[in-house]
């Protein structure tokens, strides 16, 4: 399903959120690793539901996509005759794979995060332009622990101004901490 999304990256997107929770959690269970590959299918509707224009904020958005996604989800695998209790447990992590909370779900969001600067940020650059990707990068560069922050400023990129924007996001999130502080 998710390779029908009409946003070219959404497949390679869900391949490279596995590929990172294996890497951060080698003996990931297959709950985790489900949730991973499908923790964005509301993206891969055709006429998907969730649209940006229709929440207040932006965490209202991202919260709406990961409940739709979810369901989703939830009912492919009992489509495909999984049992119920995986089912939860998958469920559970895509609805909170945009806001954590628990080691688990935290580390769905961390590899989406990951994912993001290395698969989706070209893409998103090029349809959104520098203001919006610079907030979305701040955004989801706020997610990341430290250790894995320092990880996002090693990615490089074929167009240099996504480079520089990569670079600011430091300072960037400094000045926004001191702003809101």
């Amino acid at each position: 399903m998710v390779s029908q999304s009409k946003i070219p990256e959404d497949p390679l997107h869900a391949e490279n959120t596995l590929k990172w929770i294996l890497e951060l959690e080698p003996k990931a269970d297959v709950a985790l690793q489900l949730a991973a590959l499908g923790h964005d299918l509301e993206r891969a509707l055709p006429k998907r539901k969730v649209q940006r224009s229709h929440y207040e904020s932006y965490e209202d958005f991202k919260t709406a996509h990961a409940h739709a996604s979810s369901e989703i989800l939830a009912r492919l695998l009992e489509e495909c005759g999984l049992d119920q209790g995986l089912i939860s447990e998958v469920r559970k992590l895509v609805m909170r794979h945009e806001i954590g909370g628990d080691p688990r779900s935290d580390l769905l969001k961390v590899a989406d995060s990951l994912s993001f600067f290395e698969v989706n940020l070209p893409f998103y650059y090029r349809r959104n332009g520098y203001k919006e990707t610079l907030r979305r990068c701040l955004w989801g560069f706020r997610r990341l622990p430290p250790s894995l922050r320092i990880r996002v400023l090693t990615f490089t990129y074929s167009d240099p101004c996504l480079n520089a924007l990569i670079k600011r996001l430091p300072h960037e999130a400094e000045a926004s901490r001191l702003l809101h502080s």
